[in-house]
């Protein structure tokens, strides 16, 4: 016992002394690049030009296999999609075998099998691959492209595209490439309703016969196999595989604006706006400034340790997230710097966005960003290197980039290598703080007058990409409609004055999910301007807020507090049960559109209140809230009006709560009843 004793105390004293010797307050000197010793995969080529590399490695009994067809890129102009449906049916069965047996048979072995227009994929355990890449070869050859699949895959499509179009991100992402590459470029056009209807079956048919060809194409399997049992399968099944002429297109020059411009896509019902400043760049994986480009981006805009994320979101609150992305295709690239932000701060992200491109072009980074960037990167290259499926896919970049053999047993010296002011070159290169395309899609009537007060020129896009006119602020408001007016059109769509008049009291239970938890909302409010909301979790209550028409409380886990007097003050003025009695007194602000509707905006107080134009019902309530980072809107959305006792109510609410959105569907409403002025108290 006392041998062990001795022995703990002598590895204590050890320790400290090892520890006194290391100086904690300096960052560690990186070392030399440790020596990577890439495995070589396993090649042969099939006479139809199909080159296959193959990973044996026996860890686990799995098998993994992946086709790449490695065409230039072609645009499809009119009918831009038709590369969507080739990939969408094949797998759908084959001449040999029905849609239902191939379905059943690959999940019976357990299988994965996936295609593109111009890519395979299957996985399996081992013992059943042999079967499973019969299967993959057989639906890629001997497709059958039937009518039936066309036409459901065919409304799936048009549906997708209808569903996306007041997606503000969807619609930011499509224009900026657009705006990025041209109309023209393959990288540039996008699928629409339009282009959808222009394709038939036989496009579908035709696409795949010019694409699916051998030529450039590599077939990778990686995982527990035989290399001559499995070059004896693959030689078999893929020799008939007919080679075929290559299809090149010719692809416009792709150019940045003369001079920084902002180019504004206008988005109605956007709550926040997608900025990206975009430019184009030339720049190879073979190029000496390659790896200062990796490093150069890493400091500004890769990850958490970037300076976008750091000012953005950590020092500024404006978003939850801002990145930089750089890239290197054979074909066209482009740097790119984005971040959703709130409508309210979007000037002042793009100038923030600007200040820090500009400052990591015009002012080195510091040692220790460069080190820490250095880092990252050889990090992920060595636990990478770790995977059997990195071997083939840098065997494959090699090939397809013209790269030097040793390309990847150098990258960590290459990486190494980079000193402050290669970093300081490339972004002055690449990152064109001054012929950029500032890309914003938002609000305009929430964002334009501020982005006005910038010295960029604005240019106006549609949501196609295509140019327009700077969109109305408002409408204007028809002479003898007030405030007062709207609410009073509002009440006799929604059932009459006098009914809403003689409702003294309503009870609302509404559910809704938080991340897949059941909460539960149970709202009742009693003239005179009397109002309580509990909200309860799996049947516990998480919160409570009481208003007796003069003094109120809130309450949350087991605390109680009383309210503040501005937030008094402002119940004061509510006028419960129906709150629109309240906005009568507001101001009939402006006429907006939104999607193509218009709507009254009332002002009143922190909040403004929407009314549809047309129906008089109301769509929205917009509340202007002061949080940390300074103000923020919380909307709240009203929809699905039903009758109760002869008034309408709205029985779906949306509720927007940081990234979060609620919506609460009403499960019952009572008028009249089932309150009492023990709920007030």
């Amino acid at each position: 016992m006392k041998t062990k004793i001795y022995s703990m105390i002598t590895l204590l004293f050890l320790a400290v002394s090892i520890s006194a010797q290391v100086d904690r307050t300096k960052m560690p000197e990186s070392g030399t690049a440790p020596k990577i010793n890439i495995g070589t995969p396993k090649k042969f080529t099939l006479k139809n030009g199909l080159q296959v590399l193959v990973v044996e490695n026996h860890k686990l009994p799995r098998v993994s296999v992946t086709l790449n067809i490695d065409n230039p890129p072609m645009a499809e102009g009119d009918k831009k999609g038709v590369s969507g449906f080739v990939g969408g049916l094949l797998g759908t069965g084959s001449t040999t075998i029905s849609k239902e047996d191939f379905d059943k048979e690959v999940d019976y072995l357990g299988a994965n099998i996936g295609f593109g227009s111009e890519s395979a994929f299957a996985s399996s355990l081992s013992k059943y691959f042999p079967r499973v890449l019969e299967l993959m070869a057989d639906a890629a050859f001997n497709p059958v492209f039937s009518k039936e699949e066309f036409d459901k895959q065919m409304k799936q499509s048009l549906d997708g595209i209808k569903n996306s179009e007041n997606s503000v991100s969807a619609i930011a992402g499509r224009v900026d490439r657009l705006l990025t590459y041209g109309k023209d470029h393959p990288f540039g056009e996008f699928t629409s309703e339009e282009t959808l209807k222009n394709i038939s079956l036989d496009d579908v048919k035709n696409y795949y016969n010019k694409v699916f060809k051998p030529n450039n194409a590599y077939l990778v399997v990686i995982g527990d196999v035989n290399y001559k049992k499995v070059k004896k399968q693959i030689t078999k099944l893929f020799s008939g595989w007919e080679k075929g002429e290559m299809q090149t297109q010719a692809l416009p020059e792709v150019t940045n604006p003369e001079t920084t411009e902002i180019n504004f896509i206008n988005m109605p019902n956007a709550v926040q706006s997608e900025v990206a400043i975009i430019n184009t760049v030339d720049l190879d994986m073979k190029d000496k400034d390659y790896y200062a480009v990796l490093l150069a981006n890493q400091i500004l805009g890769g990850g958490g340790t970037g300076r976008l994320y750091k000012n953005l979101r950590e020092d500024k609150g404006y978003t939850y997230g801002a990145y930089s992305s750089v890239g290197a295709s054979r074909y066209a690239s482009r740097f790119k710097a984005s971040a959703s932000v709130r409508n309210m701060v979007t000037d002042s992200a793009v100038v923030e966005f600007m200040k820090e491109i500009n400052t990591i072009r015009y002012k080195k980074a510091t040692q220790e960003e460069l080190d820490i960037a250095k880092a990252k990167y050889v990090g992920n290259f060595v636990r990478n290197v770790q995977n059997p499926g990195t071997v083939a896919s840098y065997a494959i970049s090699i090939l397809q980039n013209d790269l030097p053999k040793d390309y990847y047993e150098n990258y960590l010296k290459n990486i190494n290598a980079v000193t402050l002011d290669d970093v300081q070159n490339a972004a002055i290169k690449y990152f064109k703080g001054n012929k950029a395309r500032i890309v914003i899609t938002g609000k305009a009537i929430d964002v334009l007058k501020n982005l006005e007060k910038t010295d960029y020129v604005i240019k106006y896009f549609d949501k196609e990409g295509n140019p327009t006119e700077k969109p109305e602020m408002t409408l204007p408001i028809p002479e003898g409609v007030t405030a007062a007016t709207v609410v009073d059109k509002y009440f006799e769509a929604i059932g009459g004055k006098d009914k809403v008049l003689a409702v003294t009291s309503t009870m609302m239970t509404a559910n809704a999910t938080i991340q897949g938890t059941p909460i539960v909302l149970t709202s009742k409010a009693a003239a005179p301007n009397k109002t309580s909301q509990i909200i309860s979790v799996m049947g516990s209550v998480m919160s409570k807020t009481v208003f007796d028409g003069e003094q109120g409380y809130q309450e949350a886990r087991g605390q109680k507090m009383n309210l503040p007097v501005a937030q008094i003050e402002k119940a004061k003025k509510n006028m419960a049960p129906f709150s629109d009695l309240a906005y009568k007194n507001g101001l009939l602000d402006r006429i907006e559109p939104i999607d193509g509707k218009n709507f009254y905006v009332i002002k009143f107080d922190d909040v403004e209140v929407f009314y549809d134009y047309e129906t008089g019902l109301k769509a929205k309530e917009v509340r202007t809230a002061k949080g940390p980072q300074g103000e923020v809107k919380i909307p709240t959305t009203y929809s699905n009006y039903k009758v109760v006792d002869g008034i309408l109510f709205p029985y779906e609410i949306g509720q927007k709560m940081g990234p979060m959105d609620l919506k609460f569907e009403v499960k019952e409403i009572k008028i009249n009843s089932d309150v009492t002025d023990e709920d007030f108290k």
